[in-house]
């Protein structure tokens, strides 16, 4: 399935948001989700199951000083 993931385009099988932010973020604790223009809660993710031509924006924290 396709799925645009911070804007690009990505090819996936079928996978729930868990399951693509494992797989793309080294930090998932500190993960915001969006999932076509709506905010995903943690607790949400596992049960949340993509389908082709999601729109997915993951936004990292990083802090600093």
């Amino acid at each position: 399935m396709k799925l645009i993931v911070n804007g690009r385009d990505k090819q996936f099988d079928g996978l729930s948001l868990q399951t693509l932010i494992a797989s793309v973020s080294k930090n998932p604790e500190h993960v915001i989700v969006e999932l076509n223009s709506g905010i995903v809660k943690k607790d949400r993710w596992e049960q949340t199951q993509l389908k082709d031509g999601d729109r997915i924006e993951l936004v990292t924290f990083v802090g600093g000083g």
